[in-house]
Protein backbone atom coordinates (compact mmCIF):
# COMPACT_ATOMS: atom_id res chain seq x y z
CA UNK A 1 0.00 0.00 0.00
CA UNK A 2 1.41 3.36 -1.02
CA UNK A 3 2.08 5.80 1.80
CA UNK A 4 -0.10 8.89 1.62
CA UNK A 5 2.76 11.40 1.64
CA UNK A 6 5.36 9.37 -0.22
CA UNK A 7 8.03 11.68 -1.64
CA UNK A 8 6.37 14.86 -0.36
CA UNK A 9 8.42 17.61 1.28
CA UNK A 10 6.87 18.93 4.48
CA UNK A 11 7.86 21.85 6.68
CA UNK A 12 6.45 21.56 10.20
CA UNK A 13 6.90 24.66 12.38
CA UNK A 14 6.66 24.26 16.14
CA UNK A 15 7.54 20.57 15.97
CA UNK A 16 10.08 20.09 18.75
CA UNK A 17 7.52 18.48 21.04
CA UNK A 18 3.81 18.06 21.72
CA UNK A 19 1.32 18.36 18.88
CA UNK A 20 3.95 19.47 16.37
CA UNK A 21 6.19 16.49 17.08
CA UNK A 22 3.15 14.24 16.69
CA UNK A 23 2.43 15.78 13.30
CA UNK A 24 6.02 15.35 12.16
CA UNK A 25 5.99 11.72 13.29
CA UNK A 26 2.80 10.92 11.34
CA UNK A 27 4.20 12.61 8.25
CA UNK A 28 7.39 10.54 8.42
CA UNK A 29 5.33 7.37 8.88
CA UNK A 30 3.45 8.26 5.69
CA UNK A 31 6.63 8.76 3.67
CA UNK A 32 7.25 12.52 3.81
CA UNK A 33 10.63 14.22 3.96
CA UNK A 34 10.22 16.46 7.01
CA UNK A 35 11.98 19.65 8.04
CA UNK A 36 11.34 20.34 11.73
CA UNK A 37 11.37 23.97 12.82
CA UNK A 38 11.30 25.28 16.38
CA UNK A 39 12.88 27.80 18.71
CA UNK A 40 13.67 25.00 21.18
CA UNK A 41 17.00 23.85 19.80
CA UNK A 42 17.81 20.86 22.01
CA UNK A 43 14.30 19.41 21.88
CA UNK A 44 14.04 20.04 18.15
CA UNK A 45 17.34 18.34 17.42
CA UNK A 46 16.29 15.34 19.48
CA UNK A 47 12.97 15.02 17.66
CA UNK A 48 14.68 15.32 14.28
CA UNK A 49 17.24 12.68 15.30
CA UNK A 50 14.49 10.31 16.41
CA UNK A 51 12.44 10.79 13.25
CA UNK A 52 15.31 11.06 10.79
CA UNK A 53 14.39 14.53 9.63
CA UNK A 54 16.20 17.86 9.41
CA UNK A 55 16.00 20.42 12.22
CA UNK A 56 16.23 24.19 11.79
CA UNK A 57 16.15 26.57 14.76
CA UNK A 58 13.99 29.60 13.99
CA UNK A 59 11.62 32.23 15.34
CA UNK A 60 8.65 32.10 12.98
CA UNK A 61 7.57 35.61 14.00
CA UNK A 62 10.62 36.97 12.13
CA UNK A 63 10.39 37.36 8.34
CA UNK A 64 14.03 36.44 7.78
CA UNK A 65 13.63 33.21 9.76
CA UNK A 66 10.43 32.22 7.94
CA UNK A 67 12.12 32.68 4.59
CA UNK A 68 15.24 30.84 5.75
CA UNK A 69 13.41 27.68 6.82
CA UNK A 70 11.57 27.49 3.51
CA UNK A 71 14.88 27.94 1.69
CA UNK A 72 16.35 25.10 3.78
CA UNK A 73 13.53 22.74 2.81
CA UNK A 74 13.87 23.63 -0.87
CA UNK A 75 17.66 23.25 -0.85
CA UNK A 76 17.54 19.95 1.05
CA UNK A 77 14.73 18.26 -0.87
CA UNK A 78 14.20 20.24 -4.06
CA UNK A 79 10.89 21.88 -3.27
CA UNK A 80 8.04 22.24 -0.80
CA UNK A 81 4.67 20.50 -0.86
CA UNK A 82 3.28 20.89 2.66
CA UNK A 83 3.47 23.64 5.26
CA UNK A 84 2.22 23.15 8.80
CA UNK A 85 2.43 26.16 11.11
CA UNK A 86 1.87 24.83 14.63
CA UNK A 87 4.03 27.18 16.69
CA UNK A 88 2.13 29.03 19.38
CA UNK A 89 2.43 30.49 22.86
CA UNK A 90 -0.29 30.81 25.48
CA UNK A 91 0.56 32.81 28.60
CA UNK A 92 -2.22 33.14 31.16
CA UNK A 93 -3.00 36.79 31.94
CA UNK A 94 -6.28 38.55 32.59
CA UNK A 95 -7.03 41.26 30.02
CA UNK A 96 -6.82 44.02 32.63
CA UNK A 97 -3.24 42.90 33.38
CA UNK A 98 -1.96 42.26 29.85
CA UNK A 99 0.77 44.69 28.95
CA UNK A 100 0.93 45.74 25.30
CA UNK A 101 4.30 44.00 24.98
CA UNK A 102 2.80 40.66 26.05
CA UNK A 103 -0.16 41.15 23.71
CA UNK A 104 2.21 41.87 20.82
CA UNK A 105 4.34 38.82 21.61
CA UNK A 106 1.40 36.42 21.56
CA UNK A 107 0.04 37.80 18.30
CA UNK A 108 3.55 37.91 16.81
CA UNK A 109 4.15 34.19 17.25
CA UNK A 110 0.62 32.88 16.77
CA UNK A 111 -0.86 35.15 14.10
CA UNK A 112 2.05 37.02 12.49
CA UNK A 113 3.91 33.69 12.40
CA UNK A 114 1.04 32.14 10.48
CA UNK A 115 1.09 34.96 7.93
CA UNK A 116 4.88 34.92 7.56
CA UNK A 117 5.04 31.14 7.17
CA UNK A 118 2.36 31.20 4.47
CA UNK A 119 3.96 34.13 2.68
CA UNK A 120 7.39 32.48 2.71
CA UNK A 121 6.08 29.12 1.49
CA UNK A 122 3.95 30.53 -1.31
CA UNK A 123 6.65 30.96 -4.01
CA UNK A 124 7.92 27.39 -3.58
CA UNK A 125 4.40 25.99 -3.81
CA UNK A 126 3.56 28.17 -6.81
CA UNK A 127 6.61 26.70 -8.51
CA UNK A 128 5.16 23.23 -7.85
CA UNK A 129 1.72 24.23 -9.08
CA UNK A 130 0.21 22.73 -5.95
CA UNK A 131 0.54 22.71 -2.20
CA UNK A 132 -1.06 22.13 1.18
CA UNK A 133 -1.01 24.64 4.02
CA UNK A 134 -2.37 23.58 7.39
CA UNK A 135 -2.47 25.87 10.43
CA UNK A 136 -3.06 24.97 14.06
CA UNK A 137 -5.83 27.11 15.43
CA UNK A 138 -7.79 26.18 18.57
CA UNK A 139 -11.32 25.87 19.90
CA UNK A 140 -10.22 28.71 22.20
CA UNK A 141 -11.08 31.90 20.34
CA UNK A 142 -13.12 30.67 17.39
CA UNK A 143 -15.55 28.59 19.53
CA UNK A 144 -15.05 29.14 23.26
CA UNK A 145 -12.72 30.91 25.65
CA UNK A 146 -11.77 31.20 29.31
CA UNK A 147 -10.43 33.95 31.58
CA UNK A 148 -6.77 34.76 31.04
CA UNK A 149 -6.73 33.93 27.35
CA UNK A 150 -7.79 37.20 25.74
CA UNK A 151 -4.68 37.56 23.61
CA UNK A 152 -4.51 33.86 22.78
CA UNK A 153 -8.21 33.81 21.83
CA UNK A 154 -7.75 36.83 19.56
CA UNK A 155 -4.76 35.26 17.84
CA UNK A 156 -6.50 31.95 17.17
CA UNK A 157 -9.69 33.60 15.91
CA UNK A 158 -7.45 35.63 13.62
CA UNK A 159 -5.88 32.45 12.25
CA UNK A 160 -9.32 31.21 11.20
CA UNK A 161 -9.95 34.44 9.33
CA UNK A 162 -6.55 34.23 7.67
CA UNK A 163 -7.23 30.65 6.56
CA UNK A 164 -10.31 31.77 4.64
CA UNK A 165 -8.55 34.71 2.99
CA UNK A 166 -5.46 32.70 2.05
CA UNK A 167 -7.56 29.81 0.73
CA UNK A 168 -9.34 32.17 -1.62
CA UNK A 169 -6.20 33.94 -2.82
CA UNK A 170 -4.07 30.81 -3.20
CA UNK A 171 -6.70 28.66 -4.92
CA UNK A 172 -5.53 30.01 -8.28
CA UNK A 173 -2.17 28.32 -7.69
CA UNK A 174 -3.57 24.90 -6.79
CA UNK A 175 -2.84 25.43 -3.09
CA UNK A 176 -5.32 24.47 -0.39
CA UNK A 177 -5.34 26.20 3.00
CA UNK A 178 -7.01 24.64 6.03
CA UNK A 179 -6.63 24.30 9.76
CA UNK A 180 -7.30 22.22 12.84
CA UNK A 181 -8.90 23.41 16.06
CA UNK A 182 -7.65 21.21 18.90
CA UNK A 183 -9.43 21.09 22.22
CA UNK A 184 -7.57 20.03 25.36
CA UNK A 185 -4.68 17.82 24.28
CA UNK A 186 -2.71 15.78 26.81
CA UNK A 187 0.84 16.75 25.89
CA UNK A 188 3.96 16.34 28.01
CA UNK A 189 3.72 20.07 28.72
CA UNK A 190 0.24 19.70 30.18
CA UNK A 191 1.38 16.79 32.33
CA UNK A 192 4.30 18.86 33.61
CA UNK A 193 2.42 22.09 34.30
CA UNK A 194 -1.11 21.02 35.21
CA UNK A 195 -2.25 19.09 38.28
CA UNK A 196 -3.91 15.69 38.14
CA UNK A 197 -7.05 17.34 39.50
CA UNK A 198 -7.08 19.87 36.64
CA UNK A 199 -6.65 17.13 34.06
CA UNK A 200 -9.52 15.11 35.58
CA UNK A 201 -11.71 18.22 35.53
CA UNK A 202 -11.00 18.76 31.83
CA UNK A 203 -11.64 15.10 31.04
CA UNK A 204 -15.06 15.40 32.68
CA UNK A 205 -15.92 18.22 30.26
CA UNK A 206 -15.29 16.03 27.20
CA UNK A 207 -18.17 13.81 26.03
CA UNK A 208 -15.76 11.13 24.79
CA UNK A 209 -14.37 10.95 28.31
CA UNK A 210 -10.70 11.65 27.69
CA UNK A 211 -8.35 14.38 26.60
CA UNK A 212 -6.98 14.26 23.10
CA UNK A 213 -3.50 13.10 22.18
CA UNK A 214 -1.02 14.71 19.78
CA UNK A 215 -1.71 11.81 17.44
CA UNK A 216 -5.42 12.63 17.37
CA UNK A 217 -4.55 16.08 16.03
CA UNK A 218 -1.83 14.72 13.77
CA UNK A 219 -4.27 12.38 12.04
CA UNK A 220 -6.53 15.31 11.16
CA UNK A 221 -3.56 17.33 9.86
CA UNK A 222 -2.40 14.31 7.85
CA UNK A 223 -5.78 14.10 6.15
CA UNK A 224 -5.75 17.80 5.24
CA UNK A 225 -2.19 17.48 3.91
CA UNK A 226 -2.99 14.44 1.78
CA UNK A 227 -4.48 14.00 -1.68
CA UNK A 228 -7.67 12.79 0.02
CA UNK A 229 -8.41 16.42 0.93
CA UNK A 230 -7.76 17.82 -2.55
CA UNK A 231 -11.21 19.44 -2.75
CA UNK A 232 -11.22 20.90 0.75
CA UNK A 233 -10.01 24.44 1.37
CA UNK A 234 -10.76 27.39 3.61
CA UNK A 235 -12.05 25.35 6.54
CA UNK A 236 -11.02 23.83 9.85
CA UNK A 237 -11.51 20.48 11.58
CA UNK A 238 -12.43 20.58 15.28
CA UNK A 239 -10.51 17.92 17.20
CA UNK A 240 -11.96 18.14 20.72
CA UNK A 241 -13.77 14.90 21.58
CA UNK A 242 -17.06 16.78 21.48
CA UNK A 243 -16.05 19.33 24.11
CA UNK A 244 -17.76 22.23 22.34
CA UNK A 245 -21.05 20.38 21.77
CA UNK A 246 -22.98 20.55 25.08
CA UNK A 247 -25.40 23.40 25.75
CA UNK A 248 -24.69 23.22 29.46
CA UNK A 249 -22.41 21.68 32.04
CA UNK A 250 -24.34 18.39 32.32
CA UNK A 251 -24.43 16.47 29.04
CA UNK A 252 -25.50 13.06 30.35
CA UNK A 253 -28.31 11.33 28.46
CA UNK A 254 -30.57 11.40 31.51
CA UNK A 255 -29.63 14.39 33.69
CA UNK A 256 -31.39 14.81 37.03
CA UNK A 257 -34.64 16.79 37.01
Amino acid sequence: MKKRLAGKVALVVGAARGIGAGIAERFVEEGANVVIVDGLKAAGEETARKLGGIFVAADISRKVDAEAVVAKAVSAYGGLDILVQNAGIYPWTLIENIEPEEWDQVLAVNLRGTFLAARAALPAMKARGAGRMVFTSSITGPRVTSPGHGHYSASKAGINGFIKAAALEFSHYGITVNGVEPGNILTDGMKEHRSAAFIRMMEEAVPLGRLGTPRDVANAVLFLASDEAAYITGTTIIVDGGQTLPEGKDFRLAPPE
